[in-house]
């Protein structure tokens, strides 16, 4: 039977994505998680995982992992709240060994849930503390950094605000763009909750609304909307503009990384653990070590344009060194639980209905 917690949970999720059947799904797939096409395997050794990453981001690096350990991997892609549902109504009859968020919220849903094992020091100590959960049961995987990206032939440079408070100022009345939406802002703005308070969060986002910012579907659309001067500037996460700079170099859009680690410049990790029910718990380890090793972590790098979270990983090519920018970090389990206030605030505020 499903938790008070997680019944709060759903109903997030399902205010999220807007799809009302939503909860029939997830105990259907609940039900049959065994015989469908998420997670099967002839080999009993094989270690399966949970994967809120998509295909393209996670998975030449489970393909590399077989091909040097031998281990198979069984892979279910999904939402990652979806799938962290689904792993609490299985319980411990989950075939998931490994469970990868697209960011901390799922994931500390599933350690407040008393569903993930400790991983060992050797792992935790591959990453600093703030991308790690306090009780050493997840781990960073790689980073994102909110930022303002902005059009520099519309933009001067000393218009650009020294706080991400600032843009409920005249001055930026109907030049910023948002996605309510999105994943990483509503992180943002329960991380913006626990930091500053829930009466400063509300007054930024009704100030926000009030102030005309402009509603978009995802980063992608704004970082578009930007480039092409449509709107002057937008909230995002840095990796957008990156892969847009590196498909097109004369793009006019431009990162701005809010200096003294002010909450617009957030870090949001991707993150991944073992599940407490694993079956294939050396195997899972041995997973969870290769995505933290050099080579892996290099992958996110060069090929996502993410901050690889390992120590002594280069950061990727076009963008500042994650130890030269004054991000802010927070609690990082905290924006799991914090999410349906974050939702009922947004919308309170109008910005969803933008």
């Amino acid at each position: 039977m499903p938790t008070q917690k997680n019944r709060r949970f759903w109903n997030v999720r399902r205010a999220t994505a807007g799809l009302a059947a939503l909860a029939a799904g997830a105990l259907v797939l609940s039900a049959c998680s065994s015989n469908d096409d998420a997670a099967s395997s002839a080999d009993p050794n094989a270690v399966t995982v949970y994967s809120g990453r998509t295909e393209n981001l996670i998975g030449p690096l489970l393909a590399e992992f077989t091909e040097q350990t031998q281990i198979p991997v069984d892979v279910r892609y999904g939402d990652s709240a979806d799938l962290a549902l689904l792993v609490n109504e299985e319980g411990d009859r989950s075939p998931a060994d490994v469970f990868i968020s697209q960011s901390p919220g799922a994931i500390g849903f599933l350690a407040g849930e008393d569903r993930l094992s400790a991983l060992p020091e050797s792992s935790l100590n591959r990453v600093k503390s703030a991308f790690r959960n306090k009780d050493g049961e997840w781990v960073g995987l790689s980073g994102r950094v909110r930022v303002l990206v902005y059009n520099k032939d519309e933009v001067e440079e000393s218009e650009l605000p020294p706080s991400v408070f600032d843009l409920t100022g005249s001055d930026y009345e109907g030049r910023v763009a948002l996605a309510p939406s999105n994943g990483s802002f509503q992180d943002f703005v329960t991380a913006m909750r626990a930091e500053s308070g829930e009466e400063t969060t509300q007054n930024w986002l009704d100030g926000m609304a009030a102030n005309g910012a402009v509603s978009y579907a995802n980063n992608t659309a704004i970082v578009e909307a930007v480039g092409r001067g449509e709107i002057p500037m937008g909230l995002v996460n840095h990796y957008y503009n990156a892969r847009a700079q590196a498909e097109n170099p004369d793009v006019a859009s431009e990162n701005y990384f809010f200096p003294n680690k002010d909450i617009g410049s957030l870090l949001i990790a991707t993150a991944m653990g073992v599940l407490s029910s694993a079956n294939q718990t050396q195997e899972a380890q041995e997973l969870v070590n290769f995505l933290l090793s050099d080579s892996a972590q290099e992958f996110f790098s060069t090929e996502t344009s993410e901050y690889p979270l390992a120590k002594g990983v280069a950061a990727p090519p076009g963008v500042p060194p994650l130890d030269s920018l004054e991000y802010d970090t927070v609690d990082l389990d905290s924006l799991g639980g914090g999410l349906a206030k974050t939702l009922e605030m947004i919308e309170a505020s109008g910005l969803a209905s933008s």
